[in-house]
């Protein structure tokens, strides 16, 4: 059976046309209204909140965090603050992409990494002899995307701390309506916009304190739909659909390497030893 996000009782209710699809094992909104327009020109205009729950979430500990991870992804992790989020993607032996995801450094030995396929056993086959331990967070942290021109605006009256200074691609812990959150100034639609990770107990509370807010900053719910043209737009890469996870390819020929794929500026040779370098 399908599985619902922390958010279900609110996007549900907002859901017009009931057209729903499976992200990931949980029933998600494709659209909201009968058709996406709305839904994409608030986007471009205003402010769109999108329900991303379904992201698999981990949390990566330890003394080793950074060396595992740096022996994983593509990119250089040592080189990411505290406070930081970095897009990258993964390989396999043979230097063909698993899957991209970000990272985000929450404190020296702790990460958070989010993925669009399930991730935990690749991080565990990889974790042998690294002083680690892995956490799949998935179900214990509900997620938004709020993206869009006003966005910034629209949670600074709710945010605790200065959202201004809040740079691209680096995350806080700060507290929304007076809901812990890590938020994250990240997206998926080459606009202005955050994520926002919050234990499912304060789901519901965070979500309507957004559209109690927003009334005043073109709000507006948006489905995946309207998410997958703001993406194409900006260019940014859907697995499954711009390419095949090395995972789960039969031929070879599916198979992509990040430079075939307009990642090669994300591949760092020269750090020391990592999957699928050679």
């Amino acid at each position: 059976m399908p599985k619902h996000t922390p958010f279900h009782s609110r996007t549900s209710a907002l859901s017009q046309g009931e057209s729903w699809q499976d992200w990931s094992g949980y029933v998600t909104p494709a659209m909201y209204e009968l058709d996406h327009i709305h839904e994409y020109n608030t986007i471009r205009m205003g402010s769109a909140l999108f329900d991303v729950s379904p992201l698999f979430k981990y949390f990566v500990r330890g003394r080793d965090a950074e060396a595992l991870l740096d022996r994983m992804v593509l990119r250089d992790v040592s080189k990411c603050r505290v406070g930081q989020v970095i897009y990258t993607g993964w390989c396999d032996d043979d230097g063909k992409i698993i899957d991209d995801g970000t990272i985000a450094r929450l404190s020296d030995d702790c990460f958070r990494v989010t993925t669009a396929i399930p991730t935990f056993s690749w991080l565990e086959d990889n974790a042998t002899g690294f002083d680690v331990e892995i956490e799949d967070v998935t179900d214990g942290y509900g997620a938004l995307a709020l993206q869009g021109p006003t966005s910034r605006d629209l949670l600074q009256q709710l945010a605790d701390a200065d959202l201004s200074v809040l740079r691209y691609f680096h995350a806080i812990e700060t507290k929304l309506a007076g809901v812990p959150t890590s938020l994250a100034r990240t997206g998926y639609t080459g606009d202005l916009g955050y994520e926002i990770f919050v234990e499912p107990q304060h789901a519901e509370a965070l979500y309507d304190a957004i559209f109690e807010t927003g009334e005043g900053y073109q709000l507006m719910p948006a489905g995946n739909v309207a998410l997958d043209m703001a993406r194409i737009e900006a260019g940014l890469l859907l697995i499954d659909v711009d390419f095949q996870s090395s995972t789960k390819t039969i031929f070879t020929l599916q198979k992509s390497t990040p430079y075939e794929l307009g990642l090669g500026w994300m591949v760092k040779l020269d750090k020391p030893y990592f999957v699928g370098q050679e």
